[in-house]
């Protein structure tokens, strides 16, 4: 039996820090996400976890950025987060039917990267396998990214492998908008 919701999203009126965040990351006219809701129950927690955020332009793409945080959501079987992620970002990084369907369900070498993005996707499943990453590896990385975009790679696993924790422990009810997890 699956009790629903287990914790209850916070509900209007908000702290007004809490809506000051949630005017800056919501689309106008869109409902603050479920899981952000959930964390406004708590200002503290909301805070750490939107102080903890990756969203913004650092040291990748943000193609790069998404390929990342997709496979990481696929292999965590995380369907909230892709469905977000999908949705709203699918046509800004120019994610076709076929990347995405690679992304859910196949191996980084079925897949139809280049071999910069084939290293993301690579990465992502090497972490989510072993939290570690071997040095013959490391060298191969080393010759494609940067110290600070690895450094960035490796955040955003783990990152998000916190919300897919948070997403999939609290049995999140899927946005009504989110694209579904192949």
């Amino acid at each position: 039996m699956t009790i629903s919701p287990r914790l209850a999203p916070a509900t209007a009126p908000y702290d007004e820090m809490i809506q000051s965040q949630f005017d800056g990351l919501m689309p106008p006219g869109t409902d603050p996400l479920v899981l952000f809701r959930t964390l406004a129950n708590d200002q503290r927690l909301f805070s750490r976890f939107m102080g903890a955020g990756l969203l913004d332009k650092g040291h990748l793409s943000m193609r790069e950025r998404e390929l990342a945080i997709d496979r990481t959501c696929a292999q965590t079987g995380c369907a909230y987060e892709w469905g977000v992620h999908i949705t709203f970002f699918k046509e800004q990084v120019s994610l076709s039917d076929e990347e995405i369907e690679a992304l859910a369900s196949k191996t980084p070498e079925e897949g139809p990267w280049n071999d910069h993005e084939r290293l993301i996707v690579r990465l992502m499943d090497t972490l989510h396998a072993s939290s570690r990453i071997e040095d013959d590896f490391w060298i191969e990385l080393r010759a494609e990214f940067e110290e600070l975009q690895l450094l960035e790679l490796i955040m955003l696993a783990g990152f998000y492998h916190t919300v897919a924790y948070l997403c999939n422990g609290l049995d999140l009810p899927l946005e009504a908008y989110g694209a579904p997890l192949p």
